[in-house]
């Protein structure tokens, strides 16, 4: 069976995401890509059933991993921030590591489509994507143009497809 094969079966039921922004400066009220992604979620019929917005320290990004991947409902955690490689940005360390099934085609499609955008800075986004605990998590950039790449180019596209792989038997 096929890809078109599979987004058949998966169908178009609405898919629940938590969103999750790793941010030392954002507030609830700045923070532009939790807007953003909400938005089209729900424009889409999707749900968003938990936001948080999370300081970029590993204890925190892991924590909150753990927590809204036991929330039975969600499919997708959506996390945007700490990508890069300042000292800083630790989410790609911490999800990487919990990950337990990786999905390396969504960064290297992320970076490619961002090196159209941005050019050779596009190497420097840790971009990444698996499985833990039976839930699809996203780690994208936090800048709402990165955001909005990965969004609109290759999550919502695939985004019930993905959902029902993740728990298909």
């Amino acid at each position: 069976m096929g890809a078109p094969e599979h987004r058949e079966k998966a169908g178009h039921d609405p898919v629940t995401v938590a969103i999750v922004t790793v941010s030392d400066t954002r507030t609830p009220e700045t923070d532009v890509n939790r807007q953003y992604i909400e938005r089209r979620l729900t424009e889409l019929g999707h749900m968003v059933a938990a936001y948080r917005l999370i300081k970029d320290e590993p204890e925190q990004v892991s924590v909150a991993l753990h927590e809204l991947s036991l929330l039975s409902s969600v499919r997708l955690i959506l996390f945007n921030g700490g990508t890069g490689i300042s000292p800083r940005d630790t989410t790609y360390d911490v999800v990487s590591q919990m990950i337990e099934k990786p999905l390396p085609g969504f960064g290297e499609l992320f970076r490619m489509l961002s090196y159209q955008e941005v050019g050779a800075a596009a190497m420097l986004s840790r971009a990444t994507a698996g499985v833990y605990n039976k839930t699809l998590v996203f780690c994208m950039p936090g800048s709402p143009n990165a955001v909005q790449v990965a969004l609109e180019k290759l999550i919502l596209p695939e985004i019930n497809h993905l959902a029902w792989e993740v728990v298909r038997k």
